[in-house]
Protein backbone atom coordinates (compact mmCIF):
# COMPACT_ATOMS: atom_id res chain seq x y z
CA UNK A 1 0.00 0.00 0.00
CA UNK A 2 2.83 2.40 0.85
CA UNK A 3 4.52 1.54 -2.45
CA UNK A 4 1.35 2.48 -4.33
CA UNK A 5 1.18 5.81 -2.50
CA UNK A 6 4.83 6.47 -3.34
CA UNK A 7 4.10 5.82 -7.02
CA UNK A 8 1.13 8.21 -6.94
CA UNK A 9 3.23 10.84 -5.19
CA UNK A 10 5.88 10.47 -7.90
CA UNK A 11 3.31 10.76 -10.71
CA UNK A 12 1.89 13.85 -9.01
CA UNK A 13 5.03 15.89 -9.60
CA UNK A 14 3.87 18.91 -11.62
CA UNK A 15 5.66 18.12 -14.88
CA UNK A 16 4.50 14.48 -14.97
CA UNK A 17 1.01 15.40 -13.78
CA UNK A 18 0.65 18.01 -16.51
CA UNK A 19 1.90 15.65 -19.22
CA UNK A 20 -0.53 12.98 -18.02
CA UNK A 21 -3.39 15.47 -18.29
CA UNK A 22 -2.40 16.26 -21.88
CA UNK A 23 -2.23 12.54 -22.61
CA UNK A 24 -5.72 12.21 -21.12
CA UNK A 25 -7.08 14.90 -23.46
CA UNK A 26 -5.46 13.15 -26.42
CA UNK A 27 -6.92 9.78 -25.42
CA UNK A 28 -10.29 11.44 -24.87
CA UNK A 29 -10.57 12.65 -28.46
CA UNK A 30 -8.78 9.65 -30.03
CA UNK A 31 -10.52 6.64 -28.48
CA UNK A 32 -14.01 8.08 -28.86
CA UNK A 33 -15.85 4.78 -29.19
CA UNK A 34 -14.39 3.25 -26.05
CA UNK A 35 -14.85 6.42 -24.02
CA UNK A 36 -18.45 7.02 -25.06
CA UNK A 37 -19.59 3.44 -24.49
CA UNK A 38 -18.04 1.93 -21.37
CA UNK A 39 -14.89 3.91 -20.78
CA UNK A 40 -16.71 6.82 -19.17
CA UNK A 41 -18.33 4.66 -16.51
CA UNK A 42 -15.04 2.84 -15.93
CA UNK A 43 -13.21 6.15 -15.42
CA UNK A 44 -15.93 7.44 -13.11
CA UNK A 45 -15.91 4.25 -11.05
CA UNK A 46 -12.11 4.37 -10.89
CA UNK A 47 -12.17 8.00 -9.74
CA UNK A 48 -14.70 7.23 -7.01
CA UNK A 49 -12.69 4.19 -5.87
CA UNK A 50 -9.49 6.26 -5.84
CA UNK A 51 -11.16 8.99 -3.79
CA UNK A 52 -12.55 6.51 -1.25
CA UNK A 53 -9.17 4.78 -1.01
CA UNK A 54 -7.35 8.11 -0.64
CA UNK A 55 -9.61 9.27 2.19
CA UNK A 56 -8.17 6.47 4.33
CA UNK A 57 -4.85 8.32 4.29
CA UNK A 58 -4.53 10.93 7.04
CA UNK A 59 -2.48 13.35 4.92
CA UNK A 60 -4.89 13.24 2.00
CA UNK A 61 -7.91 13.51 4.26
CA UNK A 62 -6.48 16.54 6.07
CA UNK A 63 -6.45 18.41 2.77
CA UNK A 64 -9.64 17.47 0.93
CA UNK A 65 -11.81 17.01 4.03
CA UNK A 66 -11.56 20.73 4.82
CA UNK A 67 -14.92 22.51 4.38
CA UNK A 68 -13.29 25.02 2.02
CA UNK A 69 -12.12 22.23 -0.31
CA UNK A 70 -15.42 20.37 -0.61
CA UNK A 71 -16.47 22.46 -3.66
CA UNK A 72 -13.28 21.39 -5.42
CA UNK A 73 -14.09 17.70 -4.92
CA UNK A 74 -17.58 18.31 -6.30
CA UNK A 75 -16.11 20.29 -9.19
CA UNK A 76 -13.76 17.47 -10.20
CA UNK A 77 -16.54 14.90 -10.41
CA UNK A 78 -19.07 17.21 -12.07
CA UNK A 79 -16.55 18.41 -14.68
CA UNK A 80 -15.67 14.81 -15.48
CA UNK A 81 -19.31 13.74 -15.72
CA UNK A 82 -20.44 16.72 -17.82
CA UNK A 83 -17.47 16.31 -20.18
CA UNK A 84 -18.28 12.63 -20.62
CA UNK A 85 -21.99 13.27 -21.11
CA UNK A 86 -21.50 16.03 -23.69
CA UNK A 87 -18.90 14.07 -25.68
CA UNK A 88 -21.06 10.95 -25.50
CA UNK A 89 -23.91 12.91 -27.11
CA UNK A 90 -21.52 14.24 -29.77
CA UNK A 91 -20.06 10.81 -30.59
CA UNK A 92 -23.55 9.32 -30.80
CA UNK A 93 -24.63 11.97 -33.32
CA UNK A 94 -21.46 11.39 -35.35
CA UNK A 95 -22.29 7.70 -35.61
CA UNK A 96 -25.86 8.46 -36.59
CA UNK A 97 -24.82 10.92 -39.32
CA UNK A 98 -22.30 8.43 -40.73
CA UNK A 99 -25.13 5.90 -40.96
CA UNK A 100 -27.39 8.42 -42.71
CA UNK A 101 -29.69 8.86 -39.69
CA UNK A 102 -30.86 12.17 -38.21
CA UNK A 103 -29.27 13.49 -35.05
CA UNK A 104 -30.76 12.79 -31.66
CA UNK A 105 -31.92 16.40 -31.38
CA UNK A 106 -33.92 16.16 -34.62
CA UNK A 107 -35.69 13.02 -33.44
CA UNK A 108 -36.81 14.86 -30.31
CA UNK A 109 -38.54 17.73 -32.09
CA UNK A 110 -41.96 16.24 -31.35
CA UNK A 111 -41.17 16.27 -27.63
CA UNK A 112 -41.08 20.07 -27.31
CA UNK A 113 -43.02 21.52 -24.40
CA UNK A 114 -44.09 25.01 -23.42
CA UNK A 115 -42.03 27.20 -21.11
CA UNK A 116 -45.07 27.63 -18.88
CA UNK A 117 -45.83 25.53 -16.94
CA UNK A 118 -43.46 22.70 -17.91
CA UNK A 119 -40.04 24.41 -17.85
CA UNK A 120 -40.86 26.82 -15.02
CA UNK A 121 -42.27 23.98 -12.92
CA UNK A 122 -39.12 21.89 -13.42
CA UNK A 123 -36.89 24.83 -12.56
CA UNK A 124 -38.94 25.54 -9.44
CA UNK A 125 -38.50 21.95 -8.24
CA UNK A 126 -34.74 22.18 -8.87
CA UNK A 127 -34.67 25.45 -6.94
CA UNK A 128 -36.28 23.81 -3.92
CA UNK A 129 -33.95 20.80 -4.04
CA UNK A 130 -30.83 22.94 -4.32
CA UNK A 131 -32.01 25.14 -1.46
CA UNK A 132 -32.41 22.07 0.74
CA UNK A 133 -28.97 20.83 -0.28
CA UNK A 134 -27.34 24.18 0.53
CA UNK A 135 -29.07 24.35 3.93
CA UNK A 136 -27.89 20.83 4.84
CA UNK A 137 -24.42 21.68 3.52
CA UNK A 138 -24.16 24.84 5.62
CA UNK A 139 -25.27 23.01 8.76
CA UNK A 140 -23.17 19.86 8.30
CA UNK A 141 -19.91 21.52 7.22
CA UNK A 142 -18.61 24.04 9.69
CA UNK A 143 -16.81 26.97 8.09
CA UNK A 144 -16.40 29.45 10.94
CA UNK A 145 -15.05 32.95 10.47
CA UNK A 146 -11.43 33.04 11.54
CA UNK A 147 -9.73 35.72 13.60
CA UNK A 148 -8.93 39.11 12.03
CA UNK A 149 -6.00 39.20 9.65
CA UNK A 150 -2.68 39.53 11.42
CA UNK A 151 0.28 40.60 9.26
CA UNK A 152 2.71 39.14 11.80
CA UNK A 153 1.15 35.66 11.66
CA UNK A 154 0.31 34.75 8.07
CA UNK A 155 -0.95 31.22 7.39
CA UNK A 156 1.45 28.88 5.65
CA UNK A 157 0.50 28.32 2.90
CA UNK A 158 -1.57 31.44 2.32
CA UNK A 159 -4.07 30.55 -0.38
CA UNK A 160 -6.78 32.42 -2.21
CA UNK A 161 -10.36 31.06 -2.35
CA UNK A 162 -10.65 27.96 -4.48
CA UNK A 163 -12.10 29.82 -7.48
CA UNK A 164 -9.01 32.09 -7.54
CA UNK A 165 -6.43 29.34 -7.07
CA UNK A 166 -5.89 29.14 -10.83
CA UNK A 167 -4.93 32.81 -10.93
CA UNK A 168 -2.72 32.40 -7.87
CA UNK A 169 -0.93 29.49 -9.54
CA UNK A 170 -0.34 31.58 -12.67
CA UNK A 171 1.47 34.15 -10.51
CA UNK A 172 4.27 31.59 -10.15
CA UNK A 173 4.99 31.75 -13.87
CA UNK A 174 4.12 35.34 -14.82
CA UNK A 175 4.40 38.84 -13.46
CA UNK A 176 1.32 40.06 -11.51
CA UNK A 177 0.24 42.42 -14.29
CA UNK A 178 0.15 39.49 -16.73
CA UNK A 179 -1.32 36.79 -14.46
CA UNK A 180 -3.76 39.06 -12.62
CA UNK A 181 -4.79 41.54 -15.31
CA UNK A 182 -3.78 40.60 -18.85
CA UNK A 183 -4.62 36.89 -18.91
CA UNK A 184 -8.08 37.23 -17.25
CA UNK A 185 -8.87 40.12 -19.62
CA UNK A 186 -7.88 38.03 -22.63
CA UNK A 187 -10.07 35.19 -21.40
CA UNK A 188 -13.04 37.57 -21.29
CA UNK A 189 -12.34 39.22 -24.65
CA UNK A 190 -11.74 35.82 -26.25
CA UNK A 191 -15.07 34.46 -25.04
CA UNK A 192 -16.86 37.62 -26.20
CA UNK A 193 -15.27 37.42 -29.66
CA UNK A 194 -15.89 33.71 -30.23
CA UNK A 195 -19.27 34.13 -32.00
CA UNK A 196 -17.66 36.60 -34.44
CA UNK A 197 -14.58 34.47 -35.07
CA UNK A 198 -16.25 31.08 -35.46
CA UNK A 199 -17.10 30.70 -39.15
CA UNK A 200 -17.98 27.02 -38.94
CA UNK A 201 -21.75 26.81 -39.53
CA UNK A 202 -21.96 23.18 -38.44
CA UNK A 203 -22.85 22.01 -34.98
CA UNK A 204 -25.58 24.57 -34.34
CA UNK A 205 -28.47 23.05 -32.41
CA UNK A 206 -26.97 19.60 -32.01
CA UNK A 207 -23.98 17.89 -30.44
CA UNK A 208 -21.15 16.82 -32.75
CA UNK A 209 -17.44 16.22 -32.45
CA UNK A 210 -16.47 15.28 -35.99
CA UNK A 211 -17.71 18.56 -37.46
CA UNK A 212 -16.14 20.69 -34.71
CA UNK A 213 -13.15 18.64 -33.61
CA UNK A 214 -10.62 21.49 -33.48
CA UNK A 215 -12.94 23.83 -31.60
CA UNK A 216 -13.85 21.22 -28.98
CA UNK A 217 -10.25 20.04 -28.55
CA UNK A 218 -8.99 23.60 -28.02
CA UNK A 219 -11.74 24.26 -25.52
CA UNK A 220 -10.96 21.08 -23.59
CA UNK A 221 -7.25 21.98 -23.57
CA UNK A 222 -7.90 25.51 -22.34
CA UNK A 223 -10.46 24.55 -19.71
CA UNK A 224 -9.29 21.27 -18.16
CA UNK A 225 -5.44 21.35 -18.09
CA UNK A 226 -5.11 25.15 -17.98
CA UNK A 227 -7.83 25.96 -15.48
CA UNK A 228 -9.24 22.96 -13.62
CA UNK A 229 -5.77 21.44 -13.31
CA UNK A 230 -4.36 24.71 -11.92
CA UNK A 231 -7.07 24.76 -9.25
CA UNK A 232 -6.27 21.15 -8.38
CA UNK A 233 -2.55 21.91 -8.22
CA UNK A 234 -3.10 24.87 -5.93
CA UNK A 235 -5.40 22.89 -3.65
CA UNK A 236 -3.88 19.44 -3.32
CA UNK A 237 -0.23 19.76 -4.30
CA UNK A 238 0.77 23.22 -3.07
CA UNK A 239 1.79 23.07 0.57
CA UNK A 240 3.81 25.15 3.05
CA UNK A 241 6.18 27.70 1.51
CA UNK A 242 4.33 27.01 -1.74
CA UNK A 243 6.33 23.83 -2.29
CA UNK A 244 4.95 20.86 -4.19
CA UNK A 245 3.82 17.86 -2.14
CA UNK A 246 2.35 14.57 -3.22
CA UNK A 247 -1.29 13.88 -2.28
CA UNK A 248 -0.17 11.32 0.33
CA UNK A 249 2.84 13.30 1.54
CA UNK A 250 2.93 15.09 4.88
CA UNK A 251 2.98 18.87 4.58
CA UNK A 252 6.24 19.51 6.35
CA UNK A 253 6.67 23.28 6.90
CA UNK A 254 10.43 22.73 7.29
CA UNK A 255 10.80 21.23 3.83
CA UNK A 256 13.36 23.22 1.87
CA UNK A 257 13.54 23.06 -1.91
CA UNK A 258 16.22 25.34 -3.38
CA UNK A 259 14.64 27.31 -6.19
CA UNK A 260 16.90 29.72 -8.06
CA UNK A 261 15.14 32.16 -10.37
CA UNK A 262 16.89 31.93 -13.72
CA UNK A 263 16.20 34.50 -16.42
CA UNK A 264 16.46 33.82 -20.15
CA UNK A 265 19.28 36.36 -20.39
CA UNK A 266 21.21 34.34 -17.78
CA UNK A 267 20.91 31.21 -19.91
CA UNK A 268 22.12 33.02 -23.04
CA UNK A 269 24.92 35.22 -21.74
CA UNK A 270 26.25 33.17 -18.82
CA UNK A 271 25.43 29.54 -19.66
CA UNK A 272 25.67 29.61 -23.45
CA UNK A 273 28.12 32.40 -24.26
CA UNK A 274 30.14 32.17 -21.05
CA UNK A 275 30.11 35.94 -20.46
CA UNK A 276 28.82 38.28 -17.82
CA UNK A 277 25.56 40.12 -18.24
CA UNK A 278 25.89 43.34 -20.26
CA UNK A 279 25.31 46.52 -18.31
CA UNK A 280 23.01 47.92 -20.98
CA UNK A 281 19.58 46.48 -20.26
CA UNK A 282 18.53 46.56 -23.93
CA UNK A 283 21.55 44.54 -24.99
CA UNK A 284 21.04 42.21 -22.02
CA UNK A 285 17.43 41.44 -22.92
CA UNK A 286 17.77 41.60 -26.71
CA UNK A 287 17.51 37.82 -27.15
CA UNK A 288 14.39 37.60 -25.00
CA UNK A 289 12.70 40.51 -26.77
CA UNK A 290 13.43 38.99 -30.19
CA UNK A 291 12.12 35.62 -29.02
CA UNK A 292 8.84 37.08 -27.71
CA UNK A 293 8.31 39.22 -30.84
CA UNK A 294 9.03 36.24 -33.09
CA UNK A 295 6.65 34.05 -31.10
CA UNK A 296 3.78 36.56 -31.29
CA UNK A 297 4.57 38.08 -34.70
CA UNK A 298 6.13 35.42 -36.92
CA UNK A 299 4.28 32.33 -35.70
CA UNK A 300 0.86 33.49 -37.05
CA UNK A 301 2.42 34.35 -40.42
CA UNK A 302 4.21 31.00 -40.72
CA UNK A 303 1.08 29.07 -39.77
CA UNK A 304 -1.01 31.13 -42.21
CA UNK A 305 1.28 29.97 -45.02
CA UNK A 306 1.39 26.32 -43.93
CA UNK A 307 -0.95 24.43 -41.61
CA UNK A 308 -3.58 27.15 -41.13
CA UNK A 309 -3.79 28.41 -44.70
CA UNK A 310 -7.45 27.47 -45.06
CA UNK A 311 -8.33 29.07 -41.73
CA UNK A 312 -6.55 32.26 -42.75
CA UNK A 313 -8.57 32.44 -45.98
CA UNK A 314 -11.87 31.81 -44.17
CA UNK A 315 -11.28 34.22 -41.30
CA UNK A 316 -9.51 37.06 -43.05
CA UNK A 317 -6.48 38.94 -41.76
CA UNK A 318 -7.96 40.78 -38.76
CA UNK A 319 -9.98 37.90 -37.32
CA UNK A 320 -7.13 35.48 -37.91
CA UNK A 321 -4.61 37.72 -36.11
CA UNK A 322 -7.02 38.29 -33.21
CA UNK A 323 -7.59 34.56 -32.84
CA UNK A 324 -3.91 33.67 -33.10
CA UNK A 325 -2.88 36.28 -30.53
CA UNK A 326 -5.30 34.81 -27.98
CA UNK A 327 -4.24 31.24 -28.79
CA UNK A 328 -0.53 32.03 -28.56
CA UNK A 329 -0.99 33.74 -25.21
CA UNK A 330 -2.97 30.70 -24.03
CA UNK A 331 -0.20 28.33 -25.14
CA UNK A 332 2.37 30.58 -23.45
CA UNK A 333 1.03 29.43 -20.07
CA UNK A 334 1.93 25.72 -20.44
CA UNK A 335 5.22 26.70 -22.09
CA UNK A 336 6.18 28.87 -19.11
CA UNK A 337 4.99 26.16 -16.70
CA UNK A 338 7.22 23.52 -18.28
CA UNK A 339 10.20 25.90 -18.45
CA UNK A 340 9.71 26.83 -14.80
CA UNK A 341 9.55 23.22 -13.67
CA UNK A 342 12.46 22.00 -15.80
CA UNK A 343 14.91 24.95 -15.94
CA UNK A 344 13.70 27.20 -13.09
CA UNK A 345 13.20 29.81 -15.82
CA UNK A 346 11.31 32.76 -14.36
CA UNK A 347 11.22 35.43 -17.08
CA UNK A 348 12.09 35.51 -20.76
CA UNK A 349 12.21 39.31 -20.81
CA UNK A 350 13.43 40.82 -17.54
CA UNK A 351 13.36 44.59 -17.14
CA UNK A 352 13.37 45.22 -13.36
CA UNK A 353 14.37 48.80 -14.11
CA UNK A 354 10.94 49.36 -15.67
CA UNK A 355 9.04 46.72 -13.69
CA UNK A 356 8.36 45.01 -17.02
CA UNK A 357 8.82 41.25 -17.00
CA UNK A 358 7.45 38.62 -19.38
Amino acid sequence: MDALKDIINFLSSPSIFFLLSLAGIWALVTFKQLYSDRGGWILLSGAVAFYVFSMTDANFRSILAKPDNVPIVIMMFTVGFCTWFGLRQAFENDRRMEAGLPTVEKTETNQKVSVWPDLVYTEFICLILLTVILIIWSVALLAPIEEPANPTASPNPSKAPWYFLGLQEMLVYFDPWIAGVLLPSLIITGLIALPYIDVNPKGNGYYTFKERSWEITLFLFGFIPLWVLLILLGTVLRGPNWNFFGPFEFWDPNKVEPLVNVQFSDLIWIKLLGQGLPKNMFVREAFGVVLVLAYLGLTPLLLARTYLRRSFVKLGFLRYQFLMFHLLVMFALPIKMVLRWSLNLKYIVYFPEWFLNI
